[in-house]
């Protein structure tokens, strides 16, 4: 069982203070923080002088292979982007095409502090070999749309996803089920997707109301809302994780308050496809759990989620015409416990306490733009960049090691991803 000692840290504490002490690793897990035990001897002693020590940032939202697409559609509306260049597209993707395409997202998430992701595309099987070999922790789901001509055939990729893959990879691999969305997936559709997760006692993962659009031929065919519809059918009752929630009224927001369910807010996204601005002020006073995620790089086109919590604290201040919302505390949050309790993982990650798993990233706070540290939180959201991560641990082992991928041939990976995205848009 391998040791790693953190000496002299600066640190994100659990109750959201900027702490100084040690941080004893024990195989997968924090085994002390502060005061370590002198008798305590660790294989590996790492120097976190002007290092700042944060739980890893957790993307509750993205499709991590789309990596592939990136800068191939810019500047268009949602549908038009999906029906007339990605959907296209990505009916030319391979197997092993998704396999490249995950590990460039990793690498990328890796090298900008991320530990933790949650993701919905095909070919999950390659994806989940992708996040086994490469130590991140993932929270994995098969997309389905209950239109296309694939439907029933993934119900039953699903089930079979997730008895072959929840709780793998020393359990850094969980599974939910991920219907794509209320526009590709008919009441019927759903209800099946209902059935398969009472079967499994799986989650759900589905984009819902992320466009003013959607809403509206939404109750033009149902007489209600996204958020209402999925309520009737019984799906908000299996454990939803929503990604976007933009166009929600205050109706869906007690809906989603008694239900429980988690949204992933995805700033960066929703700005580049004008899909709109999520009333989360209000979602947080409710008190639901909203994490952040970047969606895929291609409607982004990045997957920094330090980018994320600087939108998410910025964004949400220009369009009320109020500074005080989200401050810059709120978002570290958003981006860590938040987004750990989003993906039921609360009790796992997302916070720097014993017992939880060693999911951190360090910071390199030498830079310019870390000067005059007044407040650590602040520097994070407003000032920090993804050059400045130093190392990345997750599951207790070293992934990025003074900024160098420790289980992924950087080199290899940009040659196979550059050809293979090539390929897909010929």
């Amino acid at each position: 069982m391998s040791k790693i000692l953190l000496k002299n840290t600066e640190f994100l504490a659990a109750n959201g203070k900027m702490q100084k002490g040690d941080i004893a690793i024990e195989g997968s897990v924090i085994k002390e923080i502060g005061g370590i035990t002198a008798s305590w001897q660790a294989d590996r002693v790492i120097d976190c002088t002007d290092k700042l020590a944060v739980p890893g940032f957790i993307n509750t939202h993205t499709h991590a292979a789309m990596t592939l697409f990136r800068s191939y559609a810019d500047d268009m509306a949602l549908m038009d982007w999906l029906e007339n260049k990605i959907w296209p597209a990505e009916a030319n993707l391979t197997a092993d095409d998704v396999y490249w395409g995950t590990q460039l997202a990793i690498a990328e998430m890796l090298k900008s502090g991320t530990t933790t992701f949650a993701d919905m595309y095909f070919f999950m099987p390659q994806v989940a070999q992708a996040v086994e070999q490469s130590g991140i922790r993932a929270v994995l789901a098969r997309g389905m749309a209950g239109v296309a001509p694939t439907a029933e055939q993934a119900l039953i990729e699903s089930e079979t996803f997730y008895r072959e893959w929840h709780n793998a990879a020393e359990g850094r691999i969980t599974v939910m089920l991920g219907p794509h969305a209320p526009y590709t997936c008919p009441p019927a559709y759903l209800k099946k997707v209902v059935a398969l997760s009472e079967k499994l006692g799986a989650e759900i993962h589905i984009h819902l109301a992320e466009t003013a659009g959607e809403v509206k031929t939404c109750i033009e065919k149902h007489g209600k809302t996204p958020i209402a519809l999925m309520n009737d059918l019984g799906v908000l009752d299996r454990g939803v994780l929503a990604a976007h929630c933009v166009h929600v009224s205050a109706e869906d927001i007690q809906i989603m308050k008694q239900k429980n369910v988690r949204v992933a807010h995805n700033p960066g996204s929703n700005m580049k496809l004008a899909s709109g601005i999520g009333p989360v002020p209000e979602m947080l006073a409710a008190g639901l759990n909203v994490g952040l995620g970047t969606d895929g790089a291609a409607s982004n086109n990045n997957l920094d989620m330090l980018e994320e919590m600087r939108l998410a604290a910025m964004l949400h201040k220009v369009h009320r015409g109020d500074p005080l919302l989200i401050p810059a505390s709120t978002a570290v949050s958003m981006a860590t416990t938040f987004g750990a309790n989003a993906l039921g993982l609360g009790q796992v990650t997302g916070s720097l306490l014993p017992g939880f798993k060693a999911d951190i990233t360090l910071f390199d706070m030498r830079a310019p733009h870390w000067y005059p540290r007044h407040d650590r939180a602040s520097l994070l959201i407003y000032s920090a960049a993804a050059a400045d991560v130093h190392t990345v641990i997750v599951d207790g082992k070293i992934l990025l090691d003074n900024r160098t991928l420790t289980t992924i041939d950087e080199e290899q990976m940009l040659k196979e991803v550059q050809q293979r995205g090539m390929r897909l848009i010929q």
